[in-house]
């Protein structure tokens, strides 16, 4: 049964902004709960004898990350964002055929929290065979923006032939929750068919350092490097800090701010740079990048050199 016809213009409206508020309301933060895991970390890692149950508990902590970070319902958070920074890469291969040389192939590649396409034409088709050129036409992206409900088209005309070992890269206009990008292409009527890599390059979670929890957000993020080193020493030193910093600490339940598209991090200005709090979360994100790719890497030195110079003047 259609609910509009039932309910009128006014009742489709009222429900409409109920389901909204609905999915942006933030659930309680279950600050015990993690507690009581970091003890059970620390007493399977006491127990355990080179049988460490390391996807199990890797499950426990990605999912109390996700409760400290107050994950909504729609897969936003409380007391984090996304930023274009690689995460994961989704890719769909394709072989493109000369049917006609008026008729174009749709190839397609879903992904969420997308921010970029990158197509790329491989060097050869099979191990010895030589790829051959393809023309792109025109790219169409469909998603849901963050925080909305409704979907967006962004269209890129391109009308360019992409050359064995080519690549061709389509930023989004913002980061989409969940995206549909099809790629309209044919392949050159003479030379015959040519192969084509569809990418989606999906944005990365990024703690926000003035979070309650932004100091045992990072620390769990240790027991996941602990757990793939299997160093158990310091997986039950980390469980334990854990456990006695949430120890009596309360839920924290607030207003959520806007869904944003991005989460920009500013060095703190010299004037803000004392409240060692600020300084600690900033730190904190600068590790995350330090231990990432070459590319993260060079952002955290940068950011670290933002915080040495803004720092600089207090001791003077």
């Amino acid at each position: 049964m259609n609910v509009c016809r039932v309910a009128g213009l006014s009742g489709c409206l009222l429900l409409a902004a109920v389901a909204g508020a609905a999915q942006s309301l933030t659930a309680p933060i279950p600050v015990a709960r993690v507690a009581e895991d970091a003890r059970v970390l620390d007493r399977v890692a006491e127990a355990s004898k080179r049988d460490l149950p390391r996807d199990l508990l890797r499950r426990i902590v990605d999912e109390d990350i996700d409760a400290l970070r107050g994950k909504r319902s729609d897969d936003t958070y409380q007391y984090a964002g996304y930023e274009r920074m690689e995460a994961v890469r989704t890719t769909e291969s394709y072989s493109v055929d000369p049917e006609r040389a008026d008729k174009l192939s749709k190839l397609e590649v879903r992904g969420d929290y997308a921010y970029r396409l990158i197509v790329t034409s491989p060097a050869r088709r099979l191990v010895v065979t030589k790829n051959r050129r393809v023309w792109l036409d025109h790219a169409e992206i469909e998603y849901l923006p963050q925080g909305s409900r409704f979907t967006k088209t962004q269209t890129v005309k391109l009308g360019e032939w992409l050359e064995p070992s080519g690549t061709r890269t389509i930023e989004f206009d913002e980061i989409a929750r969940h995206a549909t990008a099809r790629l309209y292409a044919r392949a050159d009527k003479d030379s015959g068919y040519g192969n084509l890599d569809l990418t989606l390059i999906e944005a990365r979670v990024f703690d926000d350092p003035s979070s309650p929890y932004a100091d045992a957000v990072a620390s769990l993020k240790a027991v996941n490097r602990a757990l793939d080193h299997e160093d158990v020493g310091s997986l039950r030193t980390l469980a334990q800090h854990i456990a006695q910093e949430l120890a009596g600490v309360s839920s924290v339940v607030s207003v959520p701010a806007p869904t944003r598209a991005t989460v920009e991090v500013v060095a703190p200005l010299a004037a803000e740079a004392g409240t060692s709090s600020e300084v600690y979360g900033e730190l904190q994100s600068i590790e995350d990048l330090l231990t990432g790719n070459e590319s993260e890497r060079r952002q955290g030195l940068d950011r670290l050199h933002q915080v040495v110079r803004r720092l600089r003047p207090l001791s003077h």
